[in-house]
């Protein structure tokens, strides 16, 4: 058989969606799976195969890269491991659980010439891409971006109960959903800073809900706003023009049922990153693929290390005004 042979390590509930990409996307193959559980590697028979130690995976060869889909306290350790043994990397966002991470992450791409590629899917929506073009056919700058990324949490996590440990996922919402809306604020108005955030948390102590404000180059304005407790699913993202004009993409539009949109998304980061090993791209968001290193931002760094620091900018933010609020509350009493 021809085609790149890609790994899969990690078969929770985003693997189907990497899987399904695998089948449809031209001039790749799944050659090999991976999952800590056995169970989950039984479905898979002896069509290829499986193992439940990644690092047996990366032992046994054979592969041209791997897609790693794992609880995301574990993509630090796996990444590195697949890059030291010069397997280029497709990792689920976010990219670690901090930018520390990411950044030594970044560097060991760099270091050994290997690509490195955050999977941020909605880069490949079919409304954001519309959307895309028609900035580009635009002659008025943008003045703010909005992001909103609503769902009920427990409708998407399954078996996978580590969403809702914040020291598994790093959080909550601002941890997981949180890059995926920043990396479209850097998609369609650049880098930002972080300026304020409002974080809402559970009982247990996830933040369910959440809204970041932010600020580009030339007074241009963010705005995220996130929901783990929306009855059902939304994601949008408008776009204000220093015009007046506002544009918007319905990630969901076209896309009928529950995470339905993802089918598609996930197809254009297999296809990206195969192009990407066959060297028809000049780089990755998060390390290097020919010989001119890591691309992205040099002011802020590789997209996958850029947001891991908005969310810790986001989580810093709420700390201080949770000492402030508590501050208060002891002064008066």
């Amino acid at each position: 058989m021809s085609g790149l042979r890609f790994g899969v390590i990690g078969l929770g509930v985003i693997s189907r969606f990497y899987l399904g990409a695998l089948e449809r996307v031209p001039g790749v193959r799944l050659a090999a799976v991976c999952d800590r559980d056995a169970a989950a590697l039984e479905p898979f028979g002896s069509r290829v195969p499986g193992f439940t130690d990644h690092r047996e995976l990366l032992a046994a060869g054979g592969l041209d890269a791997v897609v790693v889909t794992v609880p995301n306290d574990l993509h630090l350790p796996i990444c590195r491991d697949a890059l030291r043994a010069g397997l280029p990397v497709c990792v689920e966002k976010p990219l670690a659980l901090r930018a520390a991470e990411g950044a030594e992450l970044a560097a060991l791409a760099a270091e050994r010439r290997v690509p490195l590629f955050t999977a941020f899917h909605r880069r490949y929506n079919t409304a954001v891409r519309e959307l895309c073009a028609a900035l580009a056919r635009s002659a008025s700058p943008v003045r703010s971006v909005t992001a909103r990324y609503f769902e009920l949490i427990e409708e998407h996590v399954g078996r996978d109960r580590w969403y809702l440990d914040p020291e598994r996922c790093g959080g909550g919402c601002v941890a997981d959903n949180g890059p995926n809306a920043y990396d479209l604020l850097r998609l369609l108005a650049g880098p930002m800073e972080l300026r304020g955030a409002e974080v809402v948390r559970d009982g247990a102590g996830v933040d369910r809900r959440a809204a970041l404000e932010l600020a580009g180059p030339d007074g241009v304005r963010g705005r995220i706003e996130l929901d783990w407790s929306y009855p059902g699913e939304l994601k949008d993202v408008s776009v204000e023009l220093a015009d007046g004009t506002v544009l918007r993409a319905d990630l969901l539009a076209g896309h009928a049922g529950f995470k339905q949109s993802l089918w598609h998304e996930y197809e254009g980061i297999v296809g990206e990153f195969a192009g990407l090993l066959r060297g028809e791209g000049a780089g990755s968001p998060d390390g290097p693929a020919g010989p001119d290193g890591p691309v992205g931002p040099p002011e802020r760094g590789p997209d996958g290390v850029d947001a891991l620091r908005v969310v810790e900018a986001a989580y810093r933010a709420e700390a201080a005004a949770r000492a402030e609020a508590a501050a208060r509350t002891g002064v008066r009493g």
